[in-house]
């Protein structure tokens, strides 16, 4: 934890690899539970033929050395940087001593400085990896690239502004550098199986997604050594990059309206905050831009289990994952049977087969080095190897700038909808192409 003043945090964050736009195909509606569990089982040994789909493999034949900088000795502790076979750290930096301490015994890194703004003056430096406080993200992505430093940014992209998103856009706009967004649910394995069914039509239509962030007790962040950290109060949908990567990180669809209640108990947190938010919990129903509905939640106070479940819903065949009743993941399948309700009417019945998650960690999809679990569902070495494939290979990475501004700013918007009491507003889109 830090202070509001401290600009190394821990950041929970998230991401990579470009989601394929084609659109879905229809599978045949009889798809029966052998065909499907073959299918499914088969995951494992199909995931090196998912390039394109999913991530990247490192390309062997390289010899280009990504040198990142790491600024945030908390959260920026997890990852892979100095196992990758085409990076190493160059150097690292917090603005407390112990934490530089920490980064430079986790990368074996012997440079080190006191600020961010120091280190992105290093020539050596190629890419800085932010890990520090929410608000300061766009701050410090503008200051590492005006010295010419790509950027990985820890979520949200921005933080509860549009000016921010406008500011984040025209800075990697003006400087032609590669920006990433990691957001750790995109390689979460039920994240990477739910695109791989998408991808393979196995879906059909997806109609429906329902995502939820049901985390309980965050009051603990929000204060450290008596004083007030950067969490203090902080709206719960301007941190939503955990839910709309269900939509968006699947189908490519983008959120363009949304209605959303937010509820708050009048505790003093919420009557006295620099975000001037009343609300521990916000709820919101989104709009896509083809016309499905998406629900959302991000909960922080209540009786109810953690939850970070999400549920797509497809007019062929389902996918939920492990929800806060410990069930799933589970997949519904249509099928041509048709069974009687309590009260005599017919239905067609969709059979609910159990779905054995791969370890997608430990497939061709990384590197060997990488092939370990790690946090946040071992999501960690994907973002790691997603970034600096991405470098190395000179392409954009699965999160692009545009692409986390369509996962952040819908949260903006709800947010501003919940505080309007629901009011259905439009999102703002930023992405030239949609």
């Amino acid at each position: 934890m830090t202070t509001q003043n401290n600009s190394m945090s821990k950041e929970r964050a998230s991401a990579p690899q470009a989601h394929s736009r084609i659109a879905s195909a229809t599978p045949n509606a009889g798809l029966s539970r052998r065909t499907f569990m073959k299918r499914s089982g088969a995951a494992l040994a199909a995931a090196a033929a998912l390039p394109q789909l999913l991530t990247r493999v490192h390309a062997a034949s390289s010899t280009k050395k990504i040198r990142i900088g790491v600024a945030g000795g908390n959260f920026g502790r997890y990852f892979q940087w100095h196992k990758h076979p085409s990076s190493m750290v160059e150097a690292v930096t917090d603005l407390r001593p112990e934490r530089r301490e920490a980064l430079m015994e986790t990368y074996n890194c012997a440079k080190s400085y006191d600020s961010l703004e120091e280190m992105v003056k290093d020539k050596n430096v190629d890419a800085v990896a932010i890990f520090t406080d929410g608000p300061l993200h766009v701050q410090h992505t503008i200051e590492a690239m005006k010295h010419g430093k790509h950027v990985l940014s820890a979520v949200p992209a921005c933080y509860g502004s549009l000016e921010e998103a406008h500011l984040l856009l025209e800075t990697v706009k003006k400087y032609g550098l590669t920006y990433m967004m990691a957001e750790t649910a995109y390689y979460q394995p039920c994240t990477i199986s739910a695109r791989k069914f998408y991808n393979e039509g196995k879906f059909g239509e997806i109609f429906f997604v329902e995502s939820a962030y049901q985390h309980n007790g965050l009051e603990e962040l929000y204060f450290e050594n008596g004083k007030r950290t950067w969490r203090h109060g902080m709206a719960p949908m301007h941190y939503p990059t955990h839910n709309t990567v269900h939509v968006v990180g699947i189908t490519g669809e983008r959120l363009t309206r949304v209605s959303c209640q937010g509820w708050g108990d009048g505790d003093p947190i919420l009557k006295d905050n620099v975000y001037n938010n009343p609300f521990w919990n916000e709820s919101a129903i989104f709009k896509t831009n083809r016309g499905h509905a998406c629900h959302i939640k991000v909960w922080w106070k209540g009786a109810f289990a953690y939850n970070e479940g999400p549920k797509w819903v497809g007019e062929k065949t389902s996918f939920y994952a492990r929800d806060s009743k410990g069930t799933g993941p589970v997949v519904f399948i249509l099928t041509k049977e048709i069974d009687k309700d309590d009260a005599g009417f017919e239905h067609i019945v969709a059979k609910a087969l159990p779905y054995r998650q791969p370890a997608w960690y430990k497939t061709e999809m990384l590197p060997p080095p990488l092939r370990r679990r790690t946090g946040h569902g071992s999501s960690h070495g994907f973002i790691t190897h997603e970034f600096i494939d991405a470098l190395v290979q000179n392409r954009k990475p699965a999160i692009d700038v545009y692409e986390a501004l369509a996962y952040t700013v819908p949260g903006i918007i709800a947010h501003e909808s919940a505080l309007r009491d629901g009011e259905s507003m439009n999102i703002p889109q930023f992405d030239p192409s949609r």
